[in-house]
């Protein structure tokens, strides 16, 4: 039996409403918020008391989602700084394709968001950077060239 299809990557946030805008500046849309409590979120999670607050963002060709989680409990936990470098073990990124890479990031900026290193140009195929959004979250863009 083979998996069927990436359905969403989860992201846990502090500040939903933040989150929220910087994916949608990016171009995603927001399908849907919800609470999720109980039985079922303690056991598919693990945890106990599970209470968090969740929105579904999609890219807009409806193929990827997002999902934010806010914890009202158990407490969302760190480990570390959240802006931590892009080799640690277990973190990485989510990586977007996009029109006009400059202008996205232009746009992104006012969301807090900072290019970490520079838009490197690979070959005369793609710009790509990296850009450290709410959270510490590290969001890939490569815009095709050509």
């Amino acid at each position: 039996m083979a998996i069927q299809r990436m359905d969403n990557v989860g992201i846990v946030v502090e500040d939903m409403d933040a989150a929220i805008a910087f994916f949608v500046e990016l171009g995603m849309e927001l399908e849907g918020r919800a609470e999720v409590k109980g039985p079922v979120a303690d056991q598919c999670t693990g945890l106990d008391g599970v209470h968090c607050d969740i929105a579904m963002v999609r890219t807009p060709d409806g193929h990827s989602r997002l999902e934010l989680a806010k914890y009202r409990s158990p407490a969302a936990t760190s480990e570390g700084p959240r802006n931590k470098p892009h080799n640690i073990l277990g973190t990485h990124r989510v990586m977007f394709a996009v029109d006009d890479l400059e202008d996205t990031v232009a746009r992104l900026r006012p969301h807090g968001a900072e290019v970490l290193g520079e838009i490197a140009r690979f070959e005369d195929s793609y710009l790509l950077c990296y850009v450290r959004g709410p959270e510490g979250i590290i969001v890939g863009l490569a815009q095709q060239l050509g």
